[in-house]
C-alpha cells in the first residue's frame, strides 16, 4: 500500500479522521501580486498546458512556476521538492513519492523538517486525490514530530494546475477547502500558499 492507494473514504477510516468541508479557509487570506516573470510564463504556457492536457505537462508548465514562485517571494527561506520518495511508515502505508513538497528550511539537498505544504498534481481529477494527498499530509506531521519540528497544521493541496483545492490538517482533523481556485486567481493562490510559511518562521523565530 502507497498514498496512491487512499481515496478520501480510506484515509479516514484508517487514521480515524474527522472531515471537515464546510468552511471557507483562506477568505481573509490577502492576494500577493505575482512577479512579471510569472506572470509572462503562465500567460504562454497555460494555454500549451491545457492543450496537451497531461498531468506532466500540467506539472511542468503551470504548477512548478508557481511554486517556484511562491520560494521567489519568500526570499528563498523555501525548499521545494519535485517527484521525491517521501517514505516515513509503510507498515501504515505511508510511502511512495510526493508530487511536490514545500519546507520551511532553505536546505535544498534533502527534505528537512518542517515540512509544511504538500502538493500532489492531479490532471483533472482533483476529489480523486483529495485522500492521497491527506496520507502525505499525514506523513508529513509525523516527520515533523520524529525530528522535533512539529508545526500545528499541515497544508496541502490537490491541482490541476488551472484548478487549486487547498486543505488543512491539525491533528485528526482535515479541513477541505470550499472554495476551489482557479489559475487567473494566482495572485489568491500565491498568498494562500505563503501564509503557513508566514507562520513557520514566526514559530521558529519565537
Amino acid at each position: 500500500m502507497a498514498y496512491s492507494d487512499f481515496t478520501l473514504a480510506k484515509v479516514r477510516e484508517t487514521f480515524q479522521l474527522v472531515i471537515d468541508e464546510k468552511r471557507n479557509l483562506f477568505k481573509e487570506v490577502s492576494p500577493i501580486q505575482p512577479s512579471a516573470t510569472l506572470t509572462t510564463l503562465l500567460e504562454e504556457y497555460t494555454q500549451l498546458a491545457t492543450a496537451i492536457n497531461t498531468e506532466k505537462a500540467r506539472s511542468e508548465l503551470i504548477i512548478m512556476p508557481v511554486l517556484t514562485e511562491v520560494r521567489r517571494q519568500s526570499n528563498y527561506q523555501i525548499s521545494l521538492f519535485s517527484g521525491t520518495d517521501f517514505d516515513v511508515d509503510s507498515s501504515k502505508g505511508l510511502n511512495g513519492f510526493c508530487d511536490f513538497i514545500l519546507c520551511g528550511s532553505e536546505e535544498q539537498f534533502y527534505i528537512k523538517a518542517p515540512v509544511i505544504t504538500i502538493v500532489e498534481a492531479k490532471n483533472e481529477n482533483i476529489k480523486g486525490g483529495l485522500g492521497q494527498c491527506i496520507a502525505t499530509m499525514i506523513s508529513a506531521q509525523i516527520f515533523n514530530q520524529n525530528t522535533q519540528e512539529e508545526v500545528k497544521t499541515i497544508y496541502g493541496v490537490v491541482t490541476s494546475g488551472t484548478n487549486w483545492r487547498f486543505l488543512m490538517l491539525q491533528g485528526v482533523i482535515a479541513y477541505i477547502d470550499l472554495v476551489e481556485y482557479y489559475i487567473n486567481d494566482v495572485d489568491k493562490i500565491l498568498g494562500i500558499l505563503l501564509q503557513p510559511f508566514n507562520y513557520a518562521f514566526l514559530e521558529a523565530s519565537s
